[in-house]
């Protein structure tokens, strides 16, 4: 039995959660989420707090996994998530244009990036993407899109990186004897 899944999810002014047929729906200030939930699994809301429920017994390894993703989705239409990445190698910037990121990283094109529907990206010092969503999911995943234009690179210190990434630098086939 999971303890993450026994605790209770504060709902704060403005959200709503409803769970109808399988289907839970959180609504609030950002937006609108809806996600399917196992039919062992059920969602309460009352009092100002969402708990989600066992139907079955043997549900109890989707029961905490499905209380965060409820967490997320009330912290996501509430409040909103933030991804920042940081460019580094001499010449490689980035742009938003519209709903697309304008990447220079080094390549002989420039590289466009269309952002997915729920996605903002606002970009700082050329060298700085902030990349902001309700949704965490789909949040993550283009973070990670972008970050794979250009991996880090553990022999020059250059690419794409989550801002607080560290990379540990390797020595060069030279340096090593």
């Amino acid at each position: 039995m999971s303890r993450i899944g026994k605790r209770p999810v504060v709902l704060p002014a403005g959200v709503k959660v409803e769970a109808v047929n399988g289907v839970l729906t959180v609504t609030g200030k950002l937006g609108q989420l809806v996600r399917a939930i196992p039919g062992k699994l059920a969602v309460e809301v009352k009092d100002g707090t969402a708990t989600v429920v066992l139907l079955d017994k043997d549900a109890g390894n989707l029961y905490g996994m499905y209380r965060t993703i409820l967490a997320n989705m009330v912290q996501g239409v509430s409040e909103g998530f933030l991804r920042i990445l940081e460019i580094v190698g001499v010449g490689y910037k980035a742009e938003s244009k519209g709903e697309a990121l304008h990447l220079a990283l080094g390549y002989s094109h420039p590289v466009v990036f269309p952002l997915p529907k729920g996605v903002t990206a606002q970009v700082e010092s050329n060298t700085v993407i902030k990349l902001s969503g309700f949704d965490k999911e789909v949040l993550g995943e283009t973070a990670a899109r972008v970050r794979m234009l250009r991996k880090p690179d553990v022999y020059k210190n250059k690419g794409i990186r989550y801002r607080g990434e560290r990379l540990i630098k390797k020595v060069g086939k030279a340096a090593g004897k």
